[in-house]
């Protein structure tokens, strides 16, 4: 098959949905397919290079500009540079796919690559990364009323076959794009084992001055639905029985309330905040780490998993039954608390950090739960049964 794997985020750029769109067109060249990537530019990284058997084109795009809100995001837009559609009518005109994979729903790519397939009658796989959402009653209306007049109805234009990763995502597409079982699949978030299965060769200890303290790590950017406050509020009671203690957050800071009740609360000297770091880096933080967490306002994402399958405990807030087909149970072969609740959290942490041969245990079990159910060889070759289907019966 030839397949065009869509995605505004792809790495250098880094990211959950980054990582897993340009792992999985990797597993798909593997496989033996023709592949074409097609993103927008980023910093430095070249208009077009071939990586990992498949070849990558990054159009001109222009950059959302930063308003000072807690909504902010690096985003840059395809559609908005003169000469683009061409471009990629063009581009896609001479690659003639047969499938494409779209990631993210409100992306100009998806949407300008999702309309040449429908109009060239190309099945259509699209992922559902990130959801529009936000406890923010303000900004909550706003992105429901996006998705009411802008998203749905573009997608019912393109009429793709959905790949859903969790169970809150298959509650937020039900309502906000109207999917069923007919239109949809329920992948989970693929992790690549292999970049976790290399030497670390970095460390974040001695680098950063922790030496022996107790060590949590918090690794992914800081947006409001991640917004790490709840570890901060737990941080006192954590603190009161190890002093020394340390955490450090590992992401672009995009929404900076934790640091402002960090500051409230007397706790900021425990606070590390690096910014982003190459992805290579990151197994040498969860190796660092005698604790991982970050998904703690309703979620359990790409970092997250990265983390147990690195061995390294690590706590998420989502329900045992978060991953349609996949058992996940708390205390076992994952760590869960509710969302947004601190205590909890303070809980968890001391009970890991007061039993090592415990905390071991469990990211022992969290490893395997992740290899076994979460690995990208594994959900890749979902995701080229579905694309095969597709285009067989297209």
């Amino acid at each position: 098959m030839r397949i065009v794997v869509v995605n505004n985020f792809f790495p250098p750029r880094v990211g959950g949905s980054a990582h897993m769109s340009a792992s999985l067109a990797a597993e798909y060249a593997a496989a033996g397919n023709e592949v074409l990537a097609i993103t927008a530019a980023y910093g430095d990284a070249p208009a077009e290079e071939e990586r990992d058997g498949y070849r990558v084109v990054r159009l001109p795009a222009v950059k959302m500009p930063q308003l000072g809100l807690s909504i902010d995001f690096d985003m840059t837009f395809a559609s908005m540079r003169p000469g683009n559609w061409r471009r990629l009518w063009k581009l896609l005109n001479e690659f003639k796919p047969d499938a494409v994979h779209l990631h993210g729903q409100f992306f100009d790519l998806s949407w300008m690559v999702g309309i040449y397939a429908r109009r060239h009658k190309l099945p259509v796989l699209l992922t559902i990364h990130t959801l529009l959402i936000s406890e923010n009653k303000m900004y909550g209306r706003v992105f429901r009323a996006l998705d009411a007049m802008l998203v749905n109805p573009v997608l019912k234009y393109l009429r793709p076959r959905f790949i859903i990763l969790d169970k809150q995502g298959v509650d937020y597409c039900v309502d906000r794009y109207g999917t069923s079982d007919d239109n949809s699949e329920y992948f989970p978030i693929a992790v690549d084992t292999g970049h976790f299965a290399k030497p670390v060769t970095k460390d974040v200890r001695a680098e950063l001055g922790i030496g022996d303290a107790p060590l949590i790590v918090s690794l992914g950017h800081v947006i409001p639905l991640r917004d790490r406050l709840p570890l901060i509020e737990a941080l006192p009671t954590i603190l009161e029985r190890h002093p020394g203690l340390r955490v450090v957050v590992v992401g672009r800071v995009y929404h900076d309330a934790f640091q402002q009740r960090a500051k409230e609360l007397g706790v900021s000297d425990a606070l590390i905040v690096t910014g982003a770091v190459p992805k290579a880096d990151v197994p040498a933080y969860f190796a660092a780490a005698d604790i991982v967490t970050h998904d703690l306002n309703g979620g359990c994402g790409t970092a997250s998993l990265e983390a147990m399958l690195s061995g390294t405990a690590t706590i998420a807030s989502v329900t045992e039954d978060n991953y349609p087909g996949i058992e996940l149970h708390n205390g076992e072969n994952i760590l869960l608390v509710r969302p947004n609740d601190s205590e909890a959290v303070a809980t968890t942490v001391l009970s890991l950090l007061d039993d090592p041969k415990e905390r071991a245990r469990i990211a022992e079990r969290e490893a395997a739960m992740v290899r076994d159910n979460f690995g990208l060889d594994v959900v890749a070759e979902e995701h080229l049964r579905v694309l095969t289907k597709l285009v067989a019966d297209n």
